[in-house]
C-alpha cells in the first residue's frame, strides 16, 4: 500500500508514463474478432450475435480494414440487402471502441445521417455491451448527441455529417472514415465532398477510408468508378455438384428463368451444367472466396463487388419475381439493376435518328388522333412558351406500353384568357378509339418552369386529380416525381397558394428512360412507345433533339442534357416527359392485370347498336306556364 502511494506521489514517473502511453503504437485492431465477440443485432431477420456463416463475404472486407492490411482505401459496391450498413457500423464501433482518435461517418445529406444515427447506430450501440459501456447514451449529455458520440475516456469519438454540408467537412482531422451511399453524393458549393472528406485524413498515414454504396447511373457513378480503380475482387463459390469455383451471374439465372414459374429460379454450373438451386446456397457459401481481377492494386485500394444472389436476405425466387415485375418499366429496370443486381444502370444519353422513328410511324397501325387498341388511360403533357402552349397526348396500356396519339399548338401566353379558354376545351375533349368508344384525359401535367405564378393560378381552377403543375429538377439523383412542400413566390416571398398541386420531376431520368424505350421496335416489347401515322417530321426531330453531355466542375464529372443544335426546338420532348410524369402520378404503373381487364371491358368493346339515349319528353306551352308560376 505504501509503495503504491509512493508511486502515485512520484510526479516525474506519472509524466513519463503519460508520455509512454501517448507514444505507444495503437493496439492491433481485428474487426472480425470484434464482431464475433461483441456485435449483437437488436432487430432484423438475423437478431442476436453476429454470425459469420451468414455473412462469409464480410470476412475479407473486415480484415482489409485492419491496420495489418497495407491498403488505404476499401470499396464495396453491391446490391441492397447485402448488409453494407451493418458492415460499416461494425467498422465504426470497432475503431472507436478499440482504437483512438476521431472517426467520420459521412452520408449524402444530414437527413440521412440523422436517420442512420437513430435507426441503425443507436440500436447497435444499445445491444452491444462493450459499446454501451464505453459510450453511455444520455439524452442531456453533450458528449452524446445525434451527430457526435464521444467515448467516456475522451480518447475516441464518432462524428456524423452530410456531404451536402461543406462546413461540417472542414477543420477536423480523422483517423478513419466511412463514405456511405457514395453514388448519391453531389458536388456542393465548396467543391467535391468526396475529395473534401478524404483530405480530412491526409495527415494520418495509416488511415482507412471505407466507401460503400449501391451503384446508380453510369457513366458518372462514383462507386462504380472507385471499384474499377481498386483490386476488383469478385465473389466465387463452388458448384455443389463438381466443385468448380465460379461467379453467380444474373445472365446465367435469366437463361433458365421460366416466367410462369419464378419459384424455380436457379443457376447452371459453367463446368458441369448441373442445376444450382436455392437449397444449395448455404453449402456454397461455406466455400466462398474473393478473387482479385486487378491484384496489382491490392496494396493501396481493395475493392469488392457482390449482389443479392449471395445474400441470405433475398431468395432466388424473389430475385426472379422482381425482374418479371419491372420488365419493360425503365424506372423499375433501373431499380432492379441497382438494388438487386448491384450494377450501375447504363444511361441512354443519345437518341436514335429521328428519320428512323418517322419511318416506323409511317407504317403504324393507327392514325393520328385515334386511340389505338391497348391505350386505355390518356394523359396530357403541356409545355408553356412565351407566345404559345404546345401539348402532346399519350395513351398508356399493359406492360408499360405507351402510344403517342395526338399533339398540337395553342397560341398565346398562358396568362391570356383566349389561351386559357383553348386549354379548357382541350382538357374537356375526348378521343375516340377503334371500338367507337370516347375516352377522356385522366390527368394532365402543365409546365411551371416558365411563368410559374400564372401556371399555378391556372392549375388551381381544376382539381389536383385532373391537372397538376410540374417543374423539372435537373439532377440524375432527383426522384421521378415529388410534391413541392412549400413553394415561395420569389418576388413577394410568400408561400404560393396551390403549391400542394405542384410537383418537381426528375427530367434527367425520364429522358434516359424515354430514349431507351424509343429503341424498341417490336410492338410486343414491354415499355415500347408507339407513334401514329400522319405525324409531321418536327415531332420526331423535337423528341430526339437532346443528348447527355459530360461536364466537369471543381474536378468532378457530371452530365447534363443539352440540345443537339442551338436552334433545335425540343418542346415535344418536354411535353412527352410531362405526359409520362402525369401517367406516373396517376398510377398507371401500379395498375394490376385485373385493373387492365376492367378498363378493356369498359373501353374496348363495341357499343350496343340497340342502345339509344332515352327520349326527352316533349313539353307543351301549358307545361312551361306551370313552371313559370
Amino acid at each position: 500500500m505504501g509503495a503504491n502511494l509512493a508511486q502515485l506521489s512520484n510526479v516525474e514517473r506519472l509524466e513519463w508514463e503519460a508520455i509512454a502511453s501517448a507514444l505507444a503504437p495503437p493496439p492491433s485492431l481485428d474487426y472480425l474478432t470484434f464482431a464475433e465477440q461483441n456485435i449483437v443485432f437488436e432487430s432484423g431477420p438475423f437478431r442476436g450475435p453476429f454470425n459469420r456463416a451468414l455473412f462469409p463475404y464480410f470476412d475479407q472486407i473486415l480484415l482489409a480494414l485492419s491496420p495489418d492490411d497495407p491498403c488505404r482505401y476499401v470499396t464495396l459496391a453491391s446490391s441492397a440487402q447485402i448488409g453494407k450498413t451493418a458492415l460499416a457500423t461494425i467498422f465504426a464501433l470497432g475503431a472507436t471502441t478499440m482504437g483512438q482518435g476521431a472517426f467520420l461517418f459521412a452520408h449524402p445529406t444530414e437527413d440521412n445521417a440523422r436517420r442512420w444515427s437513430r435507426m441503425k447506430l443507436a440500436p447497435m450501440m444499445r445491444s452491444t455491451a462493450i459499446v454501451c459501456e464505453m459510450f453511455p447514451q444520455r439524452s442531456r449529455d453533450s458528449s452524446d448527441c445525434l451527430f457526435f458520440k464521444e467515448r467516456c475516456d475522451g480518447l475516441a469519438c464518432l462524428l456524423l455529417t452530410g456531404a451536402n454540408s461543406p462546413a461540417s467537412l472542414s477543420q477536423v482531422t480523422v483517423n478513419n472514415m466511412v463514405l456511405d451511399d457514395l453514388s448519391k453524393w453531389e458536388v456542393n458549393s465548396a467543391g467535391d465532398p468526396e475529395i473534401m472528406c478524404e483530405s480530412r485524413a491526409r495527415a494520418i498515414a495509416d488511415a482507412k477510408i471505407l466507401k460503400i454504396s449501391t451503384p446508380l447511373l453510369n457513366p458518372g457513378c462514383r462507386i462504380t468508378r472507385n471499384f474499377a480503380e481498386g483490386s476488383r475482387e469478385y465473389p466465387y463459390v463452388p458448384c455443389p455438384h463438381c466443385g468448380r469455383m465460379q461467379i453467380l451471374e444474373w445472365d446465367n439465372m435469366l437463361a433458365l428463368l421460366d416466367p410462369a414459374h419464378p419459384e424455380l429460379a436457379s443457376f447452371s454450373c459453367v463446368a458441369c451444367g448441373g442445376i444450382i438451386e436455392e437449397r444449395h446456397r448455404l453449402q456454397m457459401l461455406r466455400g466462398f472466396t474473393w478473387r482479385a481481377h486487378n491484384p496489382a492494386a491490392m496494396s493501396q485500394h481493395r475493392s469488392f463487388w457482390i449482389w443479392s444472389a449471395y445474400s441470405m436476405l433475398q431468395s432466388f425466387e424473389q430475385i426472379a419475381r422482381e425482374y418479371l415485375k419491372t420488365r419493360g418499366d425503365a424506372a423499375g429496370e433501373q431499380s432492379f439493376s441497382n438494388d438487386t443486381l448491384g450494377k450501375a444502370y447504363e444511361a441512354k444519353g443519345a437518341g436514335r435518328p429521328s428519320q428512323e422513328l418517322a419511318a416506323r410511324a409511317s407504317e403504324s397501325h393507327y392514325a393520328r388522333g385515334v386511340v389505338p387498341q391497348g391505350a386505355l388511360v390518356l394523359t396530357l403533357g403541356i409545355d408553356c412558351q412565351g407566345d404559345r402552349v404546345e401539348w402532346l397526348l399519350l395513351g398508356h396500356g399493359r406492360q408499360y406500353r405507351r402510344f403517342v396519339i395526338d399533339y398540337g399548338v395553342i397560341f398565346g401566353h398562358i396568362s391570356e384568357q383566349n389561351c386559357q379558354d383553348n386549354i379548357d376545351v382541350l382538357l374537356r375533349r375526348k378521343w375516340t378509339n377503334s371500338f367507337g368508344r370516347a375516352i377522356g384525359i385522366s390527368l394532365a401535367a402543365i409546365d411551371a418552369n416558365y411563368a410559374t405564378d400564372d401556371v399555378i393560378a391556372f392549375a388551381r381552377r381544376y382539381p389536383s386529380w385532373k391537372l397538376i403543375a410540374v417543374r423539372g429538377a435537373n439532377s440524375d439523383l432527383a426522384p421521378r416525381i415529388a410534391r413541392v412542400e412549400r413553394e415561395r413566390d420569389e418576388k413577394r416571398g410568400v408561400v404560393r397558394k396551390g403549391s400542394n398541386r405542384f410537383f418537381n420531376i426528375g427530367v434527367n431520368q425520364f429522358k434516359m428512360s424515354l430514349y431507351r424505350d424509343l429503341t424498341k421496335d417490336d410492338p410486343s416489347q414491354p415499355g415500347r412507345i408507339g407513334f401514329p401515322s400522319g405525324c409531321e417530321d418536327r415531332l420526331f426531330q423535337e423528341i430526339m433533339g437532346e443528348t447527355r453531355v459530360m461536364h466537369k466542375r471543381m474536378g468532378q464529372v457530371f452530365y447534363r442534357w443539352e440540345k443537339i443544335a442551338a436552334h433545335q426546338a425540343t418542346e415535344m420532348l418536354d411535353a412527352l416527359v410531362y405526359a409520362n410524369a402525369a401517367g406516373l402520378k396517376h398510377g398507371v404503373n401500379a395498375i394490376s392485370d385485373q385493373g387492365w381487364d376492367r378498363l378493356e371491358a369498359t373501353f374496348e368493346c363495341a357499343p350496343d347498336p340497340a342502345w339509344a339515349p332515352p327520349a326527352r319528353p316533349k313539353r307543351t306551352l301549358a307545361d312551361f306556364a306551370r313552371l313559370g308560376s
